[in-house]
Parts: C-alpha cells; structure tokens; sequence
C-alpha cells in the first residue's frame, strides 16, 4: 500500500462518528474549563453578587414594619423575687401613622422564687409606640390568675441599651397591676426597672413617624 494510500485511509478514519464524539467531548471540556477559570478569576464576584441582588430584592419585596418591641428577660431583684416580662408588639408599614394599629401579645409573670407561687397575666398589644430605643405600649389582658384585672389595660415602657435594659409599668405607683379600663392608650411610667444580668434582652425597632409638610 502507497504512502498516499494510507494517508487516505488515516484520514477517514479521523472523520468517523468516533473521532467526531472525541472532538465534541473535548470541546465541551475546554469550554468548561473556561467557565471555571472566569469563576475562579474573579473570587466568587458573580455568584456574590448574585446573593446580594436577591437580598436587595427580598428587602423591597418585604417592607421594613413600622415600629417594634420584642424579647424576653427578668428584672433585677435583691430577693428571691423572680419578674419576667415579654413581649412581641409590632406595627406594620401600612398603619406607620396609627400606632394604635399595633399587634401582638404580652405576658408578665412575677413569682416569689423561681418556680414558686405568684401572679400572671397576658394579653393583645393595642398601641405601639418607639424613638430611638425607646418603646411605650399597652395591651389589653386576656388572660391571668390575678382577680379583677381580665379585660383591663396595662401599660409597659423599655429602653433597649444592650443587654442592660430598662423597663417600667403602668402599675409602678399602685404596686400592682389594676388593669384599669381608663388607662390610655400608649401610657406607661418612666423605665426605672433593671434588667437582671443574662436573663434575656430587648430589642426596639426605632418608628420613623411622617412629619407634616404644610
């Protein structure tokens, strides 16, 4: 057989359905390694990006809420006295120049040792209202084992300082919570009361009210 011959016949057999799959695979790999050096070129940037735009999105889709006051901790105490108050009050986007629209629940508990016998109450959050890391709310009480007090309304107001959190109640100057119904809305007494030291903590969510332009 000729040189040329089996030069031909080489050829052929380069152009066969084989040789085209070998081509076609090779190419998928240079064309994937390509993509992984372009990824790996610029640190992640794309898929970075990528995250941050969702985040960005998300945040657009979901309105900031208005104003809140959540969280849970003890007071601080000298006794054996064991106080807990929580609370998981919000008023959202749409009602920002009612709080009166605000939502959510509330629970005070006050015991004489811890897991001894004492007072309780919890209820509906009716009126919202914060500054800075400053919250006023009230609730209406739905349920405790303290007579005369179901149905009232009680006051509550919390400085958010960073895990040394202040509270104060409605009640401060009676010694105890009356439940009265003439309480108004969003009134409460100063926050005097500590935060006993890793119990929990507070947190504020500042309200941005809309200010009159005329």
């Amino acid at each position: 057989m000729s040189r040329d011959t089996s030069t031909r016949i080489a050829d052929r057999r380069l152009t066969g359905p084989r040789s085209r799959a070998i081509a076609i695979g090779t190419a998928l790999l240079i064309c994937a390694g390509a993509a992984g050096a372009a990824v790996a070129s610029d640190g992640g940037g794309s898929r970075d990006a990528g995250h941050t735009q969702a985040r960005e999105g998300a945040a657009h889709a979901q309105p900031r809420e208005a104003a809140a006051l959540t969280g849970s901790a003890k007071l601080y105490r000298k006794t054996t006295e064991d106080v807990t108050f929580t609370f998981d009050a919000h008023l959202a986007a749409k009602d920002n120049g009612d709080p009166a629209k605000a939502t959510g629940t509330f629970r005070f508990v006050h015991l004489d040792k811890p897991g001894g016998e004492g007072g309780w109450a919890e209820g509906r959050i009716d009126c919202l209202m914060t500054g800075g890391k400053v919250a006023t709310a009230t609730g209406i009480i739905t349920g405790t084992n303290l007579k005369g007090i179901k149905g009232g309304r009680v006051g509550f107001t919390v400085h958010d300082q960073g895990k040394h959190d202040r509270v104060g109640y409605s009640w401060a100057s009676v010694g105890g919570p009356d439940g009265t119904k003439k309480l108004t809305k969003c009134t409460s007494a100063a926050p005097f009361e500590k935060v006993r030291k890793g119990t929990g903590d507070f947190h504020v969510r500042p309200w941005h009210p809309t200010y009159p332009t005329g």
